[in-house]
């Protein structure tokens, strides 16, 4: 009997992207349902009451959730083409430079994208610091975990797609090949695999949702 894979996710969502890779380079046919998230279905809530977010995976009615969880639950359930490290301390070290993705770095950009000019120049600093050390992982190497795509990949590609796009409506370059060489190449190498620069959602709804977004952040930090 055939199982029955579900991916609740919404068109915009960079956590969900690494789901949708992780499943098409595992070969694994899967629904999708997009979610309003200012409409949630009931399906949503009953998958995720917890948080209420996407991405949620549901294999034969049972959910998984978070992005990074899900992505060691897909690779543990479907072994072909592995996508974490074998070695123990090889993989632990993958799962501490994911949550370094997500809870430095991405957080340290996303409060640059949403300063306010005379506060970018201290929030830059924190986020290119940041970008650095992503840049000293990936030396010597095509992927971050050699030369295929892999876990960290997926958890870190967000800054293949999102970072440019955040970059245009700030007018603020922070990734170069002159700055960061290493992560500039592997930028070029990861958005060049077909299973990756085929799933990118429109870039010009994409910059209208994040302009809207920084303005409404923004007006609610000035002062009345």
């Amino acid at each position: 009997m055939a199982e029955e894979v579900k991916l609740f996710r919404t068109w915009s969502s960079p956590y969900a992207l690494r789901i949708v890779w992780a499943l098409k380079l595992k070969g694994i046919e899967y629904e999708t349902i997009f979610e309003d998230l200012t409409n949630k279905s009931p399906s949503l809530l009953q998958y995720n009451p917890t948080h209420g977010k996407v991405p949620v995976l549901v294999r034969d009615g049972k959910p998984v959730c978070e992005s990074l969880v899900i992505l060691e639950y897909v690779d543990e359930t479907w072994k072909h083409n592995p996508l974490l490290p074998q070695d123990p301390y090889e993989k632990s070290m993958a799962r501490f430079w994911a949550n370094f993705g997500d809870d430095k770095l991405m957080k340290s950009i996303w409060q640059l994208f949403i300063a306010h000019e005379k506060d970018q120049d201290v929030a830059a600093v924190a986020a290119l610091e940041n970008l650095k050390i992503v840049e000293e992982q990936l030396k010597g190497k095509k992927f971050f975990h050699g030369e295929t795509i892999g876990y960290l990949d997926l958890a870190f590609g967000w800054i293949a797609n999102l970072v440019s796009i955040l970059e245009e409506i700030m007018s603020l370059k922070l990734v170069d090949g002159e700055r960061f060489p290493h992560l500039s190449s592997w930028i070029q190498h990861f958005i060049d695999a077909p299973v990756i620069r085929d799933c990118w959602p429109p870039r010009d709804k994409m910059i209208i949702k994040f302009q809207v977004m920084r303005e409404n952040y923004l007006a609610a930090a000035t002062p009345k």
